[in-house]
Parts: C-alpha cells; sequence; structure tokens
C-alpha cells in the first residue's frame, strides 16, 4: 500500500447504508452491470449506481437487500448513467466476481460507517 492515510482522510469518505429498490440490466455497458437505485434515507434521498455484479447477484436478489455505498465522490457517466455512488464490495479469489458489503443485520438507512 504506497502512502498512508489520516484519520481525518477516512473522516472525508461519506460511506453509508442504503436499500437498493430498483435493479436492471445496463444496457451499453462495456462489461455486464446493473444500474441500481439505491434509498439512503431522508437525509441524503435515493441515488443512482453502476456496479458490475451481474456474475454472482441476479436483481432480484438485489432488489430489497442492503448495501454499503460512498455517496460524496463526484458522479461518473458510465454507458449513459449518471453513477451518484460507489457500492463497496470485495472480489473473489479471481477477481472477476465481486461479492457486496453489507450491515449484518438491518440497520436505519442512511447510517454513516465509522
Amino acid at each position: 500500500m504506497s502512502g498512508s492515510a489520516s484519520f481525518d482522510d477516512f473522516c472525508r469518505v461519506d460511506m453509508r447504508v442504503g436499500r437498493v429498490v430498483a435493479a436492471a440490466p445496463l444496457a451499453g455497458a462495456r462489461r455486464p452491470a446493473y444500474r441500481l437505485e439505491i434509498d439512503f434515507g431522508p437525509e441524503i434521498g435515493r441515488k443512482t449506481a453502476s456496479a458490475q455484479l451481474t456474475r454472482l447477484y441476479g436483481t432480484d436478489e438485489l432488489v430489497g437487500r442492503q448495501v454499503i455505498g460512498v455517496v460524496n465522490l463526484a458522479p461518473k457517466r458510465i454507458a449513459g448513467v449518471n453513477s451518484e455512488v460507489l457500492v463497496l464490495g470485495l472480489p473473489l479469489a479471481d477477481a472477476a466476481d465481486v461479492v457486496l458489503l453489507a450491515p449484518e443485520r438491518e440497520v436505519p438507512l442512511g447510517g454513516r460507517v465509522f
């Protein structure tokens, strides 16, 4: 790992819990991906994300699931979608499959990771 991040650096990354309320294949993506709509509660509201999760998750498995996302990054245009959130995950051994990070039990939407 190059360099060290300070605690203040970590605090600037706003990671929150949200619930996937809609998921659909993202047409036009270079790699198979979904367009997700995620509800981060009343303070943040709903945000859109592009996520390459198609190898391990179907849309029916994603809707209703709580996920962790970075909500304060600049939006990025991906296959015509304004991706406003970076949904966090971990790679499996081959790095092609992504496992979502999520709370181990239901927590209030919009809760901040610390």
